[in-house]
């Protein structure tokens, strides 16, 4: 049976019911499906953002939980002992339907290390549902606002119509200067680490 229509067995066995809803994006990977999965699972209950809102809240917790996070990377714990332990928080925490069968069946299958880049693109999918284009700017140095201001300003042109720009900024020296950014599925590596690089191979080519 698929991930897509495992996920949806809690809330209905009918063909028209276990059909995925499509994403407003594609992820990928075993996580992606079971992301998309759950994204269609919630989108038919009307739940998305409930959801969403359930796995932002546990993926706080395991941030803060060590014991949490040992207990999901612990191999020696027994994966029915982790299926009733999950139950349990999907009880106790009033959580959402989807959100609890999503967190049983992960535990089922021994997938639960995976949980945390599943919550991640669940949240990538809400945030293209809503009409949000992730984008990621990576300098050397910190932007300062001014700087950032008028790249969010620019990086807009890339947008259509009733789209917004959700910007993330981060630092990583070993780029030297310059910028590395994404925008949806778009990438642009103008740093001067990237130059450097391509003017040393074509040194070391012709030599």
């Amino acid at each position: 049976m698929s991930v897509g229509r495992i996920i949806t067995r809690t809330f209905s066995t009918t063909t028209a019911a276990q059909q995925l809803v499509k994403p407003p994006i594609q992820v990928f990977g075993l996580e992606g499906r079971y992301a998309t999965a759950l994204f269609s699972a919630a989108s038919k209950q009307k739940t998305l953002d409930a959801v969403e809102k359930d796995l932002v809240g546990f993926q706080d917790q395991l941030k803060k939980n060590a014991t949490l996070t040992d207990f999901i990377k612990n191999p020696s714990i027994k994966r029915k002992d982790k299926v009733e332990a999950f139950k349990a928080i999907g009880s106790k925490g009033n959580m959402n339907p989807a959100t609890g069968n999503l967190l049983t069946l992960l535990a089922e299958n021994g997938r639960l290390p995976k949980l945390n880049a599943i919550i991640n693109l669940y949240k990538l999918l809400m945030s293209a549902n809503r009409g949000e284009v992730v984008c990621e700017v990576i300098t050397a140095n910190p932007l300062d606002a001014d700087t950032k201001t008028k790249l969010e300003s620019t990086l807009k042109r890339f947008l259509k119509k009733g789209q917004t720009i959700l910007l993330t900024a981060k630092v990583d020296p070993s780029l030297i200067g310059g910028m590395v950014v994404s925008v949806g599925d778009k990438y642009i590596d103008m740093s001067v680490a990237s130059k450097v690089k391509m003017y040393t191979e074509l040194i070391e080519a012709a030599a």
